[in-house]
């Protein structure tokens, strides 16, 4: 499990991402990357990092399934994730 701390300020930044997504497209499509530059840090979508939705977990993140490998093979060796199972020869 992931710091509760690294969750929380993960979420923060994909609620300034959303409140500023509007103002960056406008700026951007003017080039006036000077007044882009004076917006904040957290405000641009390649600073938010993917995790695993149950752990929180940031590495080994499975895009498809939104899940880390060790949540992933949780639920795959259960049955729970459809049209995913265990291979066997």
């Amino acid at each position: 499990m992931a710091k509760k701390s690294l969750i929380v300020k993960d979420e923060k930044r994909m609620k300034m991402i959303a409140k500023y997504e509007k103002k960056r497209a406008e700026l951007k499509e003017l080039g006036d990357f000077d007044a882009l530059h004076q917006l904040p840090r957290n405000s641009s979508p390649t600073r938010r990092t993917n995790r695993c939705s149950q752990t929180g977990r940031a590495r080994s993140y499975m895009r498809q399934f939104g899940l880390s490998r060790i949540a992933f093979r949780e639920h795959a060796s259960k049955g729970e994730i459809p049209g995913v199972t265990k291979s066997s020869w």
